[in-house]
């Protein structure tokens, strides 16, 4: 081949070379490669997980229980609804519900029915609890639920933990109620707050027996057998109380309205599927 025809065909083969490396380059250039897909963060899984069938719903083990899901409301300690409250229904491992359903029995006879404020919570709502202590400036519900208590103090003073036997799923949170049951009205975000241990007339109004403080007070007046609760308010709380040891429940001496059904269904799991119908599909509330 002639010197002037091969020293053409090599500066075409270099160009050819050269505009290839060049392409290589742009494709590999982080400006036009798409990035990985994140995975979901850990509070929100892609497929939530579902109850053992050992869980029910307590309605359809016992319908005259009242149920005032407070989590499932703004009206609670943090002034919002607690994540993994998707509906205000009551979930219960089988054990626990009936023998709610067997203490219920006997307090509809005398007059009375319970009213559940509180039953199975999941570990994502006890998550929210304890972002929201380490929270020192969101205070907004001091004025009800905690007003003697420093929020700093909360995770000391054993309020707030970062593990809950609710989420074991035999503990409850409940009241009395005379039949027949008061309508209560609704709390209305931010209105004026009242201390939950004030006297009754002062208190948020609820239609339960007078137990000396509202439910989720966060102050020693709420320690089931607290000295300074005498005459009829201690009378309502050890009402409370004996009946619900009858059907095997254990009070928490912290708190008048905390009792956990023993032996527990499920003594060291802690589980975190949602509160809502959706998380029971296909269970039956065997008796």
């Amino acid at each position: 081949m002639p010197r002037p025809i091969l020293a053409a065909a090599l500066r075409g083969a270099a160009t050819v070379a050269a505009a290839a490396a060049l392409l290589a380059v742009t494709a590999l250039s982080p400006a036009t490669v798409a990035p990985p897909a994140r995975p979901a963060p850990p509070s929100t899984p892609a497929h939530d997980p579902r109850a053992p069938g050992e869980f029910v719903a307590l309605r359809d083990v016992d319908p005259t229980v009242l149920q005032e899901m407070r989590y499932a409301t703004p009206h609670n300690f943090m002034g919002v609804p607690v994540t993994g409250y998707r509906a205000p229904i009551c979930l219960l491992t089988r054990d626990a519900a009936w023998a709610l359903h067997r203490a219920q029995r006997a307090f509809l006879r005398r007059g009375y029915s319970l009213k559940v404020y509180d039953c199975y919570r999941p570990q994502r709502a006890v998550n929210h609890f304890v972002a929201w202590a380490e929270d020192l400036g969101d205070q907004r519900m001091k004025g009800e639920f905690y007003p003697r208590v420093d929020k700093s103090t909360l995770f000391r003073d054993g309020y707030i933990a970062e593990k809950s036997g609710h989420s074991r799923g035999s503990t409850v949170d409940l009241t009395l109620v005379r039949l027949p049951a008061l309508p209560t009205r609704p709390y209305v975000p931010g209105e004026p707050l009242t201390p939950c241990y004030g006297p009754r007339e002062a208190r948020f109004p609820d239609n339960s027996l007078d137990m000396g403080t509202g439910f989720d007070c966060f102050d020693t007046l709420a320690h089931t057998l607290d000295p300074r609760i005498t005459g009829v308010q201690r009378a309502n709380r050890l009402l409370l109380k004996d009946g619900l040891e009858r059907a095997g429940f254990v009070n928490y001496a912290a708190e008048w309205w905390h009792y956990t059904f023993t032996p527990e269904t499920f003594p060291d799991t802690y589980f975190d599927f949602p509160v809502s119908r959706r998380s029971l599909t296909g269970h039956r509330p065997r008796g």
